[in-house]
Parts: C-alpha cells; sequence; structure tokens
C-alpha cells in the first residue's frame, strides 16, 4: 500500500488510523473489499432504498464493496453468494474482480458510448436506485477540485432523471465546500424529497459527504421550479 504524502509521519499515522479503524477490521471480518460498504449500509438502513427485486446500477463500483453490500440486499438469505432476487450493473474506469450476480461494466462514464453501454445493459427496464461513489482525482485547487465533483454528480443527476422509476433513488458523494450548496439545490429542483447524509463510518476528518435524492420530478416540474 503506497500513500504518497511529503511526510514519512503522515505517512505512518495515516497507515495507522487505517489498521486500526474499526470499519475496515469489520469489513474484513465480512468479506467487504473495502469499508466503504458500510457507508452505502447505513444511508441503505436510514431510508430503505434497496429492497428484494430491485434493479440497482453502481457507479464508480471499483474494488466492489458497494455492489456487494447491494448484492447481499437483493439475496433472500443476505447470503453473499446464490440465488439473486434483482439485478445489479455496475460501472467503473477501473477494473472490478467479478462478483457473483454483478454484471460489470468497465469504461469512462464521461464517454457517451459508455453509457450507452450501461442503458443497453439495463435492457429497457428502470432502475429502483442509482448508487454513486465516483470521485474525481483531487488536485488541492479548490475551485479545480469543485468544477469536477460538481460534473460527475451532474453526470449522475442526469443519468438519473433519465433512468429511474418514479419512487427510484439516487445516492452521490459529494464534499462540503465550494459547489456544495449549488449542488443541494440542484438535488431539491429535481427530486421530490432530498436527504443530505454523513454515515458514521466516513472519516470525521473527511469532507465527504452524501446527497440522497428520492423520487425524480417530472422535468416539465423539475423545469419550471
Amino acid at each position: 500500500m503506497k500513500v504518497k504524502t511529503k511526510s514519512k509521519k503522515v505517512n505512518k499515522a495515516w497507515l495507522n488510523d487505517h489498521v486500526n479503524d474499526p470499519y475496515v477490521k469489520l469489513a474484513q471480518k465480512e468479506g467487504y473489499r473495502a469499508r466503504a460498504a458500510y457507508k452505502l449500509k447505513e444511508i441503505d438502513e436510514a431510508l430503505h432504498l434497496i429492497r428484494p427485486g430491485h434493479l440497482v446500477v453502481d457507479l464508480g463500483s471499483a474494488p466492489g464493496a458497494w455492489s456487494q453490500y447491494v448484492r447481499r440486499r437483493l439475496s433472500p438469505g443476505g447470503a453473499a453468494v446464490g440465488q439473486l432476487n434483482g439485478a445489479i450493473i455496475a460501472l467503473d474506469l477501473l477494473p472490478m474482480e467479478p462478483i457473483e450476480g454483478v454484471t460489470f461494466l468497465q469504461g469512462d462514464f464521461h464517454e457517451e458510448a459508455v453509457a450507452q453501454r450501461l442503458v443497453e445493459a439495463m435492457a429497457g427496464r428502470k432502475a429502483d436506485a442509482v448508487v454513486s461513489d465516483m470521485a474525481p482525482n483531487l488536485s488541492g485547487i479548490e475551485s479545480a477540485d469543485a468544477a469536477r465533483i460538481a460534473h460527475l454528480v451532474e453526470l449522475a443527476l442526469d443519468f438519473s432523471m433519465a433512468h429511474l422509476k418514479p419512487e427510484g433513488a439516487l445516492v452521490v458523494k459529494l464534499f462540503h465546500g465550494s459547489g456544495y450548496s449549488q449542488l443541494v439545490k440542484l438535488f431539491k429542483e429535481r427530486f421530490r424529497v432530498v436527504k443530505p447524509l454523513k454515515p458514521k463510518a466516513s472519516r470525521d476528518k473527511s469532507s465527504e459527504t452524501f446527497l440522497v435524492g428520492i423520487g425524480p420530478k417530472p422535468p416539465a416540474i423539475a423545469r419550471t421550479e
């Protein structure tokens, strides 16, 4: 594991925190590929977004922890393998090790051809939930990073408005700071219910938070509000 920092002390402190993180230990114990699974788990348990029978689209899926959680939610017995009541389509720019029952597409969601492959994989169905853990490589320049984050959120939002069921939900990751309030406003224009959440599994020092939109508004209503 390589972490690029200017200070070896900072590197060592981060590694120590990571190794002793209770969610890291829990992920290892329960077979999740990353502690991020517990962020989606907390959001889902609070809002009941994912149920057996659902079609769920996982954007920015690698290494696969969110897809693993969804897969267990769609399993009649909550199992990591075996019978699956529902469908999961995952997409990421990076490769992802296979997960039983998950259809994985590798590609850049910015590219229209990749987005079209995702739509084709849905085979004419609407999604019950779109979950996005997509995040750009941060440069440290706040204005540039805010623009990159906003662009990814808007891509997920546009996709969801076109492909979510009327009662469906979108979960996106974003960060407090420049552009945050504008994204919340945009969600409120597009969804009937909007919930900002910071799961306990998100690190205290992180500005990371999640925004949930439930029930996309019809286009005419979204345009006039």
